[in-house]
């Protein structure tokens, strides 16, 4: 009795916050500010009231059609790639190495973490996260990415900058993007209208109790 071919490892954007606007970040990222002018609560609080938020420390939580994609976050996933800025605010030469991101002691990842840098630096482990600082185009740190998963799919962690150079590539497999009502003006954009990607992916429109749109996109 035969099995058939394992299931193929695929490139997933899960829990992608954008706004009305197509806009992911705003302008003037900080330390302070990971999200410029922009508020992120106002982009996240429909997963932060969810039961399986990952940065959920009480009990409690709502568990209806939100709490379905917050707990999906970890399913299957074996690594992530993410872009400099989503690890943090620096640009150019690493000055300050004893920085280790926004996380704290305890990332919410889970798994080692790509992060895309003209400037690599020396591997850090925090907890059951290894962020490795690599200096790669999209489909060499798709590559090292897979070889790290072990057989389990890849998640895109963003920034807007970076999700949309592997959209580029055609390297994305599917989507998960929650929009939020609000309007961000400026800054980093996805897109001006979702319907930009319709010809290279199915594309369902769910909207939610919370206010929340999301859209989910998979390959045609």
């Amino acid at each position: 009795m035969t099995t058939g071919d394992p299931r193929p490892q695929v490139l997933r954007v899960q829990n992608f916050m954008l706004s009305t606007d197509g806009f992911g970040t705003g302008e003037g990222q900080s330390v302070e500010r990971p999200f410029g002018h922009a508020d992120p609560a106002e982009l996240a609080s429909w997963a932060g009231a969810t039961a399986h938020w990952p940065g959920r420390t009480d009990p409690g939580g709502t568990r209806g059609l939100d709490d379905y994609f917050t707990r999906d976050f970890h399913n299957n996933i074996g690594a992530e790639i993410m872009g400099r800025g989503k690890f943090g605010p620096q640009q150019g030469p690493w000055e300050d190495l004893q920085w280790q991101g926004w996380w704290g002691e305890e990332p919410p990842f889970r798994t080692p973490v790509f992060v895309l840098t003209h400037h690599v630096r020396p591997s850090i482990t925090l907890s059951d996260t290894t962020f490795h600082f690599i200096d790669a185009d999209p489909n060499e740190a798709l590559r090292q990415a897979k070889v790290a998963a072990d057989g389990k799919d890849v998640r895109l962690g963003g920034g807007v900058k970076t999700v949309r150079a592997f959209l580029e590539a055609d390297l994305v497999d599917t989507m998960h993007v929650a929009v939020a009502p609000v309007e961000i003006g400026r800054g980093g954009r996805l897109w001006e209208s979702p319907d930009e990607l319709d010809d290279r992916f199915h594309h369902e429109v769910v909207p939610s109790p919370s206010g929340v749109v999301h859209h989910l996109l998979w390959r045609r």
